[in-house]
């Protein structure tokens, strides 16, 4: 701020107070600037286990030595430390290069974090505020970070989370975190725990040569049409009712619904697109109120599985042309799309998205991708985009959804 009459910066008086949390220290101390005739330029306020810091930032006011010692007696009453401090102008302005860095971990040590900071700090970029945004099942803590581009600052940190065993995601800061967005998610091994073609293959006596290739074809090491098409064959007469056993056998990651009811209370869209088959993600996308779905169709003649698919195959270029079309469908530009995947034949879709997530992934798609998640819970995601987990858990409260009381 600039006092443009006399062509200088104003006096400014820094007001610091930290103790014992309470009702009403805010308002005792703006009670006791009221009558000053000073300007707010700036106030942060933290709260850790019941310790209160309050920083306020005010024009000098004309007697100065009378508002401070009515601020000196304030912070007295309440049992309270302060510290004043005179000089000139506001905050510096952030600079270039915003992005939003997430640490995740369970735990989190004081080592890992030692060492993001210190990564920061030698990439020449600043932490300019820090927030929690859980504590548990993981804790996730919010850097607000300036001064380095994103892509560079992210591949700094990619090896400091590979380094200490922690997921760090990095964010340009734009107005795109806090629009409505588009949630494409894969299904198998992603929104559900496990796959849908093992399950099958076990009706049909085959679920460890299935599987063997299934995890081939995950790591990107055989074509994913030649290896889901030999797959599938070997399904050729197990009955149709074998689709309805497998569903109901299907389990969520820990944390979709959470993630999805969330999110759809902020207006967001969501589609999954699977390698899988249609005949169990369309109930998927019904039973989770999703928008978008796209799947393989396994073909069924006379209440059996013929061993073959119906149409074209949903591959990994397949995957990333639904996302695009889902997108313009849901009116989002593709910059505003997240990705969730773990496989290899979800790397196209990664890369179309403006954020791509590899979650609990193969190595080949961690280093791909924009970002990686690894610990088992997909409401995780909702870190990323800014919202906390007592956000989370005060709209479920609302809306009468229990959640289970945090560890002690």
């Amino acid at each position: 701020m600039t006092d443009v009459r006399a062509g200088r910066k104003p006096e400014t008086l820094l007001i610091t107070l930290t103790g014992k949390d309470r009702p009403g220290v805010t308002s005792s101390v703006f009670s006791a600037l009221s009558g000053a005739g000073v300007e707010v330029l700036d106030v942060e306020q933290i709260v850790l286990r019941g310790r209160l810091i309050l920083g306020v930032l005010v024009t000098e006011p004309h007697q100065v030595r009378r508002v401070t010692d009515a601020i000196q007696q304030t912070a007295a009453a309440l049992g309270m430390s302060v510290e004043l401090e005179r000089g000139v102008g506001d905050n510096k302005a952030r600079r270039g290069g915003r992005s939003h860095v997430t640490v995740i971990g369970a735990p989190l040590r004081a080592a890992a974090m030692g060492a993001v900071a210190g990564r920061i700090a030698d990439a020449g970029a600043n932490i300019d505020r820090i927030e929690r945004m859980a504590r548990y099942p993981v804790t996730a803590i919010d850097l607000h970070v300036s001064g380095v581009e994103t892509a560079a600052l992210r591949t700094v940190l990619a090896a400091e989370a590979a380094r200490q065993g922690v997921d760090i995601a990095v964010q340009p800061a734009t107005l795109l975190r806090r629009g409505a967005r588009l949630i494409v998610m894969d299904v198998d091994s992603t929104l559900i725990q496990g796959e849908v073609i093992e399950m099958l293959a076990a009706h049909a006596g085959c679920e460890a040569e299935v599987a063997a290739v299934t995890e081939a074809a995950m790591r990107g090491e055989i074509d994913f049409e030649q290896s889901l098409r030999s797959r599938v064959a070997l399904l050729e007469g197990v009955p149709a009712a074998a689709l309805d056993q497998v569903y109901d056998a299907i389990l969520l990651a820990p944390g979709a619904r959470t993630m999805v009811r969330t999110l759809r209370r902020l207006g967001y869209h969501f589609a999954i697109v699977s390698g899988g088959f249609s005949q169990i993600t369309d109930r998927l996308a019904a039973d989770l109120d999703i928008d978008y779905a796209r799947a393989n169709e396994l073909e069924i003649v006379e209440g059996h599985l013929t061993g073959r698919i119906v149409g074209a195959v949903v591959d990994r270029a397949g995957k990333a042309a639904a996302l695009r079309e889902f997108a313009a469908a849901a009116g989002v530009a593709e910059a505003a799309v997240i990705a969730i995947g773990d496989g290899a034949n979800d790397l196209d879709m990664l890369n179309a998205a403006g954020l791509g997530i590899a979650y609990n992934a193969k190595p080949l798609v961690r280093d791909a991708a924009d970002t990686a998640v690894n610990v088992p819970y997909l409401d995780t995601i909702l870190y990323l985009l800014g919202i906390s987990r007592e956000e989370i858990e005060a709209a479920d409260a609302e809306a009468g959804f229990v959640t289970p009381a945090p560890p002690v």
